[in-house]
């Protein structure tokens, strides 16, 4: 114990140094291993259920309950000797208990019955460098705060761009903390691009009322860009859609035709590649010679379905993406790696600048103006920002980008299959023709087949929920054509047709239960 510390620092100094001790982190990882692998084996054999469901308020009281043990633990008479054998074994098995008691109340995403919300199992590889930049703690905002992150985020911006379409040195983009975050600052650009000093003067100085068109099942993280950026969620028109559920690029037309007429600003349009509900892709081609022509910006939701672009059996549904004047595109769902990592995409470099015009002196080195060009800080809502782009980096480069195509192509021809699957079940009804790896569909046995819509839709609903709460399969709910329906998202390369028999079945048997009951 050094002396330089006073007496009454001992005691919180050792502990200090036992939480940053290198052998303890060793063994710890080590429990970290052996638990984690033995999870993996369970999830995977299904011996797990998909989702641990317990109420809310049950698990935050659980939750606070170790907190308190935490802190019952604590002694200022006696801190940790990490040189006692029977401390490390406390240490050791308190670590063991946080660690089950995490996967006991959690979902299971790689669960290969996991098929609900558009998060993936994701590949567990990735996850190994993701932590490593999290456990180091590889923070980004300038340059040399984090290079080598800094570096990551770079390379990977440079190759997504080029197989988007964009040409080389003429696109600028950067990694930000998830698709609304993504549209945000997306849309703040297209505000600023189109909307002249509302950077500077805010929105009220002007006396028109701008507005943005999307898509009629755009993300609601749209709206919330709207309403962050004093457009106003009352200033969102919803364009029309044609028989396969996709952005009318006729009706688009129309609708900005009639607002030039009105002497209204449309800001931007929203397509999406692909819309949550059931996954389709919008004409992009013959939306951006609209937006073109009537001089609009265009911007591109491609969270989920943007991965396409590593598939040449897929790559035709983005066709005329790299015509948008901004994409956005989600590693963190189509790509398999961790959360949160989403990339923003600008088809013209010289509006890399446009979202924060702004300057931090204390940040920003004005001898080495260059650095600008490499620096996340001016480009992003965060300074410092988490290396989010470091486990998709680590897939890559480790196993190529072959294994991003063939995820795609595994869970997407997954959702043809289940539609085969649908389609041959006279009890469930079919609500689309799948383009990706998400299917919308209804089960409709003889008992409810002929009920007023709103009877069917509180089945659906109550089904689902009897279904998750089970931990069988973990699905999701959607509302298509204003009637209730079921909907999975295929996000596990491993679920295989089988699982999907079984998720028809399960329906089934639960089905009767509802009637019954």
């Amino acid at each position: 114990m050094t002396t330089d510390f006073p007496d009454a620092l001992h005691a919180p100094l050792s502990r200090v140094q036992t939480a940053f001790d290198p052998a303890l982190f060793a063994e710890l990882s080590a429990e970290w291993r052996t638990c984690l692998l033995a999870h993996f084996e369970r999830v995977a054999n299904r011996e797990e259920k998909v989702l641990n469901w317990d109420p809310p308020y049950a698990n935050i009281a659980l939750a606070r309950q170790y907190l308190q043990q935490g802190t019952q633990h604590q002694t200022d008479q006696h801190p940790v000797d990490m040189k006692s054998q029977v401390d490390l074994e406390d240490i050791s098995l308190r670590f063991r208990q946080l660690l089950q008691a995490s996967l006991d109340h959690g979902q299971n995403l790689h669960h290969p019955r996991y098929i609900g919300h558009q998060v993936p199992a994701s590949v567990p590889l990735a996850g190994l460098f993701d932590a490593m930049g999290a456990v180091t703690n590889q923070v980004m905002a300038i340059y040399e705060m984090g290079p080598w992150a800094t570096a990551v985020e770079g390379a990977l911006v440079q190759e997504i761009g080029q197989r988007l379409g964009f040409a080389t040195n003429s696109f600028s983009g950067l990694v930000t903390h998830g698709g609304s975050l993504a549209n945000l600052t997306a849309l703040l650009t297209a505000r600023n691009v189109m909307l002249e000093n509302s950077w500077t003067s805010g929105m009220h100085s002007r006396t028109d009322s701008p507005v943005i068109v999307t898509h009629e099942a755009a993300h609601y993280g749209i709206a919330r860009a709207a309403g962050i950026l004093g457009i106003g969620t009352d200033h969102i028109l919803k364009a029309g859609l044609d028989s396969r559920h996709r952005l009318d690029p006729v009706q688009l037309d129309q609708l900005l035709t009639e607002l030039q007429s009105a002497g209204k600003t449309a800001m931007a349009v929203t397509a999406c590649s692909c819309a949550t509900p059931v996954g389709a892709f919008d004409p992009l081609e013959e939306i951006a010679e609209v937006c073109q022509r009537h001089q609009v910006w265009m911007h591109v939701d491609a969270a989920h379905g943007g991965a396409a672009m590593f598939s040449d059996r897929h790559r035709h549904l983005l066709k005329g993406i790299e015509l948008a004047d901004s994409v956005i595109c989600d590693a963190h769902k189509m790509m398999f790696v961790p959360a949160l990592c989403a990339f923003v995409f600008y088809r013209n470099r010289d509006h890399r600048f446009q979202a924060f015009q702004q300057s931090a002196p204390y940040l920003f080195d004005p001898s080495a103006p260059g650095m600008a060009e490499i620096d996340s800080g001016m480009r992003t809502v965060e300074c410092t920002k988490r290396a989010a782009a470091m486990g998709l980096w680590g897939l890559w480069s480790l196993l190529g980008e072959q294994i991003l195509s063939d995820m795609v192509d595994v869970t997407f021809e997954l959702g043809q299959v289940f539609h085969r699957k649908l389609t041959d079940a006279p009890d469930f009804e079919v609500l689309h023709q799948p383009e990706c790896n998400i299917v919308a569909f209804r089960y409709l046995p003889e008992e409810i087949r002929s009920s007023p819509q709103a009877d069917k839709s509180a089945f659906q609903r109550k089904l689902r929920h009897r279904l998750i709460e089970s931990g069988q399969f973990y699905i999701v709910q959607a509302e298509i054509d204003g009637c209730a329906a079921l909907r999975v998202a295929i996000m596990n390369p491993t679920t295989t047709p089988g699982d999907l028999d079984d998720l028809l079945d399960a329906l089934r048997v639960l089905g009767r239960e509802l009637f019954t009951a």
